[in-house]
């Protein structure tokens, strides 16, 4: 087995006591204290989390905008500086390779972050369409010695580079958030400032003597920032974070917590409610894809899938017992119809929650089904997505 690899604040986590488990092939903090103190921090007051597994790949050049429009299901063509979109990496036949969040941050220039697991996968996929885009618009590929790589349009050009090694991303997610990132010392400059910063957009600051990039985005539900920086700024800006933090009730949070944060509000894990066998529309990410594009990969497949496909529901069931990924789920009769996704005993509304995949005659909220938890049939009943909704 390969060793897994390690954060810039690998030393940081060991000193505050954390639990550590295989994610994606690092080795993460998995808690500190408990699953769920660190769950209610961040839903009450807020949560620091380190990202730093996630990658990053920088698109620039004139042909920026025009190779992301191919590349990914979104159009991102027309998304203005300062702003983020949630995109999906799709393959041939539709599926997904990966989710991903892209930053407009020039006119030719876009900061794209996967996920941590599909790194090669994404990089893979981008150098493979380089050329496939070069055939559809006769361009060249010019590969560069860095180990970057382009498609050339003309003059128009368009480079990737993977920047995942030499970053780190920490998130402070959570209703007090804005005030912590603020009141952080050695955190200057930002603009527009962060009262300014609307969701999914981003700001550019200073941290001690480095460049601080700050996005309004996360994976929790609720209000927070995730914050980039070089990997030999992460140390000091994590210790910065807690102090600043620690009076409004900051807790260092763990993946465990921010598994069932991110449940709780709907939002899909690659891996359990996405991947190469599931279309977006089975996962309800139908919205996400531009699919009067006239090209980009995946199109094809999408125009000529089924509407019958099984489709992503929200599941809550009787009692205390949460059906968990891979547990059937039964229609009214007892009969097997899918599985869960995701499931757990929700912290915030004290009852269990799960997604799973069901056929769409069996997706309408409040039709009654169960979930085979061990042996023992647990009623259950359909819902709408989220579970959760922060309210202000």
């Amino acid at each position: 087995m390969p060793d897994l690899r390690t954060t810039a604040l690998a030393d940081r986590h060991a000193a505050l006591g954390a639990s550590f488990t295989d994610f994606g092939g690092w080795n993460m903090p998995v808690r500190y204290t408990s699953d769920l103190a660190e769950h209610h921090a961040v839903r009450r007051a807020a949560g620091l989390f380190d990202i730093s597994h996630m990658a990053e790949f920088l698109v620039t050049g004139s042909g920026a905008a025009a190779f992301l429009d191919y590349a990914l299901a979104g159009r991102i063509s027309t998304m203005k500086i300062g702003k983020a979109k949630y995109s999906l990496l799709l393959d041939e036949n539709g599926g997904v390779i990966d989710d991903v969040i892209v930053y407009r941050t020039g006119d030719d220039d876009f900061l794209v972050i996967s996920n941590a697991g599909n790194r090669a996968r994404v990089a893979d996929a981008f150098a493979a369409r380089v050329d496939r885009a070069a055939e559809i618009v006769r361009a060249a590929r010019e590969p560069a010695a860095d180990g970057s790589f382009a498609f050339v349009v003309g003059a128009e050009k368009a480079r990737v580079e993977d920047i995942s090694d030499q970053t780190s991303l920490i998130a402070v997610q959570g209703p007090r958030a804005r005030e912590i990132v603020e009141a952080t010392v050695g955190i200057a400059d930002v603009a527009p400032a962060l009262a300014d910063l609307g969701y999914y957009a981003w700001s550019q600051g200073t941290f001690e003597d480095g460049q601080l990039f700050v996005a309004r985005t996360g994976y929790t539900g609720e209000d927070g920032f995730e914050l980039m920086v070089s990997n030999a700024l992460a140390p000091a800006l994590w210790d910065a974070l807690l102090e600043a933090g620690e009076p409004l009730g900051l807790v260092p949070a763990g993946l465990a917590a921010r598994d069932t944060l991110r449940l709780e509000a709907g939002m899909p894990l690659h891996g359990h409610e996405l991947s190469t066998e599931i279309l977006p529309a089975q996962a309800g990410l139908g919205r996400v894809v531009a699919g009067d594009k006239d090209q980009f990969v995946g199109r094809e497949a999408l125009a000529a899938a089924s509407v019958s496909l099984p489709v992503l529901v929200g599941i809550v069931a009787e009692g205390r017992r949460a059906g968990r990924a891979g547990y059937a789920v039964l229609d009214a009769a007892g009969e097997p119809v899918g599985e869960i996704t995701s499931g757990a005993l929700s912290p915030t509304l004290g009852y269990p929650i799960a997604m799973a995949f069901v056929p769409p005659t069996l997706a309408e909220t409040d039709t009654p089904l169960f979930i085979d938890v061990r042996g023992t049939r647990i009623p259950a009943t359909v819902t709408a997505l989220p579970f959760y909704r922060r309210t202000a």
